[in-house]
């Protein structure tokens, strides 16, 4: 009888695919595999409780750190290879001159705010992003300057970029790497000196550290040999959420051509 196990993930697409080429290797390995999709904070309060075994993926150590270090007062935590090296950032099209706007203190300028869509869409208020940029509105002046952030979801946020793409309009984006849109557009950085976006994290696998014993030391060093990268995740994610292929078949046929699993 094949061992279970849960893995928790961030219910949102990039960690759906991350979480998917987890999962094809667990199930390579002959695990039945179980996948509980939850908020930010939501998904490393069922890692600390235990209704998940582990989750994919944590950021560490700036966007994560302080779910991970609540875990931690419970129970020990694994980190489990490198899937990718996220940061989250501000960008805007790349149809926005540079010379007009190259960091976030050019919002404010009346000639810059005068052109851009005052509405900051974000995601959902426990992502990284979102803290950041809630505190960036105050410490750059933004809110006084006419723009407004607003917290929602995945595709609440996606859509108001690429709406406004499709009509050349002048948009900002909260946004992080991975994220599929990259693969698509060309979004421009804007620079950010004050250092309020955070610092270049690691994603990895945690793994509850009294779950180790379901794994022979062999498959541990495999879970931990898993690298991807920002790109590698970004174009897997966008098979799926813009061209509609199955999940499961993206991630699976990519970890076989990469020599990763075998069936």
């Amino acid at each position: 009888m094949a061992k279970k196990i849960t893995i928790g993930v961030t219910d949102l697409s990039f960690h759906h695919t991350t979480a998917s080429l987890v999962a094809n290797v667990l199930t390579d390995m002959g695990f039945e595999v179980e996948q509980v999709f939850s908020p930010h904070q939501e998904n490393f309060k069922k890692l600390k409780s235990g209704e998940v075994d582990m989750l994919s993926s944590a950021w560490l150590p700036s966007s994560h750190g302080i779910y991970k270090a609540d875990v931690e007062e419970k129970v020990s935590l694994i980190e489990l290879g490198l899937h990718y090296e996220p940061y989250a950032h501000w960008g805007v099209p790349g149809y926005v001159p540079e010379d007009e706007v190259s960091e976030v203190a050019d919002l404010v300028k009346p000639e810059v705010a005068d052109k851009m869509i005052s509405k900051i869409q974000g995601i959902n208020s426990g992502a990284g992003i979102t803290r950041f940029s809630i505190k960036m509105m105050e410490e750059y002046g933004l809110s006084d300057a006419g723009y407004e952030f607003f917290t929602g979801t995945e595709d609440d946020c996606f859509n108001a970029f690429e709406n406004a793409v499709a009509n050349e309009e002048w948009v900002i984006v909260p946004l992080w790497k991975p994220q599929f849109l990259h693969y698509r557009y060309d979004i421009r950085e804007i620079k950010e000196p004050k250092g309020l976006l955070g610092i270049v994290d690691r994603a990895v696998l945690l793994l509850r550290e009294d779950k180790k014993d379901l794994f022979t030391d062999e498959q541990v060093r495999k879970l931990d040999s898993l690298r991807f990268s920002n790109d590698i995740i970004a174009e897997l994610d966008y098979k799926v959420c813009r061209e509609g292929q199955a999940r499961g078949d993206v991630t699976r046929d990519w970890l076989k051509a990469n020599g990763f699993i075998t069936k």
